[in-house]
């Protein structure tokens, strides 16, 4: 369930009133591989399988579907189950991220650059286009429409938008996005990432992973993922506005 309602109250104009108001969901999902427990998401309960099957991949651990036997969501919604056809082994230290309700853990050290392959820096795109851009995904923002409180992530091709994913965690939407890729075996052209979210170290790392030659923002960068994108040839555009 992506919201739930919950009585508030407003005050407006001298007077208090009561209503009933969409509530973003948060909610703790483990993850298990191989039977193993690996880890808690705090995220929004929807795309759980693509969630679970995004963060694999942008952590390196499968490269295609074809690396998952089998995944499960429990009728609870609190834990998907992930069983690969190799062995995989639980990483022996796991790194806070900057994430506020996001990915919460990454297996990747925060100094570190991923073995990626520089993404090519060919577009090019007139100012107006990539305030449309933004525009396009600030109109596809589903959940953050009923709730308010949402991240929500985009991949484009140059000319509109392919896939949009909404979460409480910035990092989540990326593993989404991702996972959507692997699922729909999706190979744009051109992958650009457009973001409601800050560009944090672990954001580059993940549109890294899924090979973005740029991502755009609605808000600000890091000074670490300043320095990634500069070393993984990854361009970034910062404080869109319309």
């Amino acid at each position: 369930m992506d919201t739930k309602i919950h009585s508030t109250v407003t005050y407006l104009n001298g007077q208090w009133e009561v209503e009933h108001t969409n509530i973003v969901t948060e909610q703790s999902v483990t993850l298990t591989v191989n039977t193993e427990l690996w880890l808690t998401f705090m995220c929004t309960p929807i795309d759980l399988e693509v969630l679970a099957i995004g963060f694999l991949y942008n952590e390196n651990i499968i490269q295609t579907k074809d690396d998952i036997v089998n995944l499960r969501v429990c009728p609870g919604g609190d834990n998907i189950d992930v069983w690969l056809n190799s062995p995989a082994r639980k990483p022996d230290k796991w790194t806070r991220t900057s994430g506020c309700s996001g990915g919460g853990t990454s297996i990747i050290e925060s100094s570190v650059t991923p073995v990626l392959t520089k993404p090519h820096n060919r577009v090019i795109f007139p100012p107006q286009m990539i305030g449309n851009l933004m525009n396009q995904l600030l109109k596809s923002q589903d959940l953050y429409k009923k709730s308010g409180g949402m991240h929500t992530s985009a991949l484009c091709d140059g000319d509109g938008i392919i896939l949009t994913v909404e979460d409480i965690g910035r990092h989540n939407t990326l593993d989404k996005l991702a996972g959507k890729l692997l699922m729909e075996q999706i190979k744009p052209g051109e992958s650009i990432i457009l973001t409601t979210g800050r560009i944090s170290s672990e954001m580059i790392q993940k549109a890294g992973r899924i090979g973005a030659s740029l991502v755009i923002s609605r808000t600000s960068p890091t000074s670490l993922s300043i320095q990634m994108a500069e070393k993984l040839g990854i361009s970034m555009i910062s404080y869109t506005r319309h």
